[in-house]
C-alpha cells in the first residue's frame, strides 16, 4: 500500500474521490438544491485541496481569491488582460519557488508542493477561459440583486475549484458546467449510471499502469548498445513517461463522467446519454499519429485546444514558436522545457513543409504505404526526443544529449524548418 501512495499519489487520490463523485449524481437531481449543488462540488475541492496540499493549498486559494475580485472589480473589455498576466506572473512566481527547492537548496521539493502547482497550471486554464468568454460575451455578468452576483460568484468559484477538475481532469467550457449542473434539478439521475463507463475507464488505467510498470522492468534489464539499441531504449522510455499521462487522464475522464459531467447530449427521459465527450487523449490515436503536428493536436486535447484559443488564433506573427513558447512558460521554464518545446514547434514547422512537398508527390499504393511508416517512425523519435526533454527539466540531465544518437531527429527537423524558411524568406 505505501508503494501505491508513493509510485501513484495522484491516481490514488482520483480514485477515493469516485464515490464522492458518484453519491454528487445521485442526490443532486432530488436531495441539493442549485446552490447546495455549487457549494458541494467547491467545498469538496476545497477540502480537497487543504487534505492533499496543506499549507501549499494557499497558492490555489490566493489565485481564486485574485480572480473573483478581478472579474468584480475590471470592465468586461479588459478583465482577460488582468487575469491573463496577474494570473501568470503568480504562476511563475511559483515554479521559480519551485525550482529554487529543487536546485538551490539541493532538496527535492514535497509531493504537496508539486500537486499544488499542478493545480494552479489547471486551474489557469479554467480562469483564463472564462476571462476570454467574458471578453467575447459568451458570458455576461449580472446585472440585478446582490443575490445573483451571489450566486454568479458561487458558481464560478464551484467551477475553478470543483474537486473533479481540482487534481486534473479534462477542460471543459463554464457555460457547459452551469448546463450540467443547474440541468440535474430539471430531470432524474440517468438511466443506466455511468457505472459500466467508469468501470471501463479505472480498468484501462489498471491495464496502462501494469504494461507500464512491465517495460520499465525491460528497460532497467537491458542496457542501451549502439546507435538503435540507444534509440529503442530512449524511446521506451519516452513511451513509459506518456503512459503516464495517459493513465491520468483516464481516472480524470472518470471521475467527471462519474459526478455527471461530459455526455455530449442531455439524456431526454429514456436515451441514455453518450458519455464519450470529455477526453484528453486517446492513446491509441495519439501514438498511430503519423504527423508531428497531428500527434500535438492530438495529446492532450483540451489543453491543445485552449492553447489554439489563447495564443495560436490570437497571434499575428510566428503563431506556432509564440504557442509552444508559451506552452513551454506555461511548464514553468524550466532548461529542459524550453529545448524540448522549442525543438518541437521546429518540428511542426518542419513537418508542415514536409508532408505539404513530399506527401503530396506521392501517388503509388506502396510509396503512400512506406511513407507513412517512415513517417510514424520519424514523428516517434521526435516526440521521444521532446518529452525526454520536458520531463528532464534540470540543465544537468540535458549533457548526456550530446552522446544520444536520437537527438539526430530533432537537429534535422530543426534543418528542413530553416531550410524551409530561408526558401520561403519569411521567419514563419
Amino acid at each position: 500500500m505505501d508503494w501505491l501512495w508513493e509510485q501513484h499519489w495522484f491516481l490514488m487520490h482520483q480514485c477515493l474521490l469516485l464515490p464522492f463523485a458518484l453519491l454528487y449524481l445521485l442526490a443532486a437531481p432530488r436531495h441539493l438544491s442549485l446552490t447546495w449543488r455549487y457549494l458541494y462540488l467547491c467545498l469538496g475541492g476545497c477540502a480537497l485541496a487543504v487534505g492533499t496540499m496543506g499549507v501549499c493549498s494557499l497558492v490555489v486559494f490566493m489565485a481564486t481569491l485574485v480572480f473573483t475580485v478581478l472579474v468584480c472589480g475590471v470592465g468586461t473589455g479588459r478583465v482577460h488582460a488582468w487575469v491573463f498576466w496577474v494570473q501568470m506572473l503568480w504562476q511563475t512566481f511559483c515554479h521559480l519557488v519551485l525550482q529554487y527547492r529543487e536546485g538551490d537548496l539541493h532538496k527535492g521539493a514535497s509531493i504537496r508542493l508539486f500537486m499544488a502547482m499542478s493545480s494552479l497550471m489547471l486551474l489557469t486554464q479554467r480562469v483564463t477561459s472564462v476571462s476570454l468568454d467574458l471578453q467575447e460575451g459568451k458570458i455576461r455578468l449580472p446585472r440585478g440583486s446582490a443575490a445573483s452576483r451571489i450566486h454568479f460568484l458561487l458558481s464560478l468559484c464551484s467551477y475553478v475549484l470543483s474537486f473533479t477538475t481540482l487534481l486534473g481532469g479534462p477542460l471543459y467550457p463554464y457555460s457547459q458546467f452551469v448546463r450540467c449542473v443547474e440541468g440535474m434539478g430539471s430531470r432524474p439521475p440517468p438511466r443506466p449510471l455511468p457505472l459500466g463507463v467508469v468501470s471501463v475507464k479505472v480498468l484501462q488505467v489498471m491495464l496502462l499502469e501494469w504494461v507500464r510498470y512491465g517495460l520499465l522492468r525491460c528497460l532497467e534489464s537491458h542496457a542501451a548498445g549502439g546507435p538503435v539499441g540507444q534509440c529503442l531504449w530512449v524511446w521506451g522510455l519516452a513511451l513509459s513517461l506518456r503512459m503516464r499521462y495517459y493513465s491520468h487522464w483516464r481516472i480524470s475522464e472518470g471521475l467527471n463522467v462519474a459526478a455527471g459531467f461530459g455526455p455530449r447530449a442531455d439524456w431526454p427521459g429514456r436515451r441514455a446519454p453518450d458519455w464519450s465527450g470529455l477526453s484528453d487523449g486517446d492513446p491509441w490515436s495519439t501514438e498511430a499519429s503519423t504527423q508531428v503536428s497531428a500527434f500535438a493536436r492530438r495529446w492532450n486535447a483540451t489543453t491543445a485546444a485552449w492553447l489554439r484559443r489563447l495564443v495560436f488564433r490570437r497571434g499575428e506573427r510566428c503563431p506556432v514558436l509564440v504557442t509552444f513558447g508559451f506552452s513551454a512558460w506555461w511548464h514553468g521554464l524550466h532548461p529542459g522545457q524550453v529545448v524540448g518545446f522549442l525543438t518541437w514547434a521546429a518540428a511542426v514547422k518542419a513537418d508542415y513543409g514536409l508532408h505539404r512537398r513530399v506527401g503530396a508527390a506521392l501517388t503509388s499504393r506502396w510509396g503512400k504505404a512506406l511513407y507513412a511508416g517512415l513517417s510514424w517512425a520519424h514523428t516517434q523519435m521526435v516526440i521521444t526526443c521532446v518529452v525526454v526533454l520536458v520531463e528532464s527539466r534540470s540543465v544537468s540531465s540535458l549533457r548526456v544529449w550530446p552522446s544520444m544518437s536520437v537527438l539526430l531527429f530533432p537537429l534535422f527537423n530543426l534543418a528542413l524548418c530553416c531550410c524551409f524558411l530561408l526558401k520561403a524568406r519569411v521567419f514563419c
